[in-house]
């Protein structure tokens, strides 16, 4: 597919067939969200990818999926996949502590951005946009502190890593929009400003 086909299809999809994507695709999806930007090439970011149906079933508990069943159906457990994106901010901080990092003080920098989440975030992107690319849908959620531990329990993720939230992936099928979307989007003028924010 064109790349601008694939950013200009990409959207939150909440309803998947169950199951029905080879195990050769879901791989290609990964490796593709492997292959992201990382500050210092720290390469913080793992992925934990679930296909077998009884764990999705539990993750999708343990993210609240029955709060969003009467509006969006199963759509956290019922997929091919769940691609769980997780980032080590302590990765990062070891690695800015090694001698071609740390600066003429023999200090780590002071982190100006936590580029810990900048980078997980281009993981999450190259899976959305690899998803749409293989002709399927990717969904995200997110859950509250408790879920966070919990999941990170279940799936014996190690205490350095931070779980950013579940992407179910799979064949998209007809969903409820989510009503945000009447927002529309912001004007392109608004959004991309050249040469600087405002006139002077």
């Amino acid at each position: 597919m064109d790349f601008e086909q694939v950013v200009m299809k990409r959207r939150a999809v909440r309803r998947f067939e169950e199951g029905g994507v080879d195990r050769e695709v879901i791989e290609r999806i990964a490796r593709l969200a492997q292959r992201v930007p990382s500050a210092g090439f720290s390469q913080g970011q793992r992925l934990v990818v679930v296909t077998e149906p009884d764990q999705r079933r539990e993750v999708a508990r343990i993210y609240g999926e029955v709060e969003y069943e009467p509006i969006f159906g199963r759509w956290i457990s019922e997929c091919a996949a769940q691609f769980i994106p997780c980032v080590s901010e302590a990765i990062y901080h070891r690695r800015y502590q090694e001698p071609d990092k740390m600066d003429e003080d023999g200090v780590e920098i002071d982190w100006p951005i936590p580029y810990w989440w900048v980078d997980i975030g281009a993981t999450m992107q190259n899976v959305m946009l690899a998803a749409v690319n293989e002709g399927l849908g990717c969904g995200f959620v997110g859950a509250d502190a408790a879920g966070i531990a919990e999941l990170k329990t279940y799936l014996g993720i190690p205490d350095e890593f931070e779980p950013i939230g579940v992407m179910p992936v799979g064949r998209a099928i007809a969903d409820v929009r989510s009503p945000s979307l009447r927002r529309g989007w912001v004007p392109f003028e608004d959004f991309a400003r050249w040469e600087r924010w405002g006139q002077a």
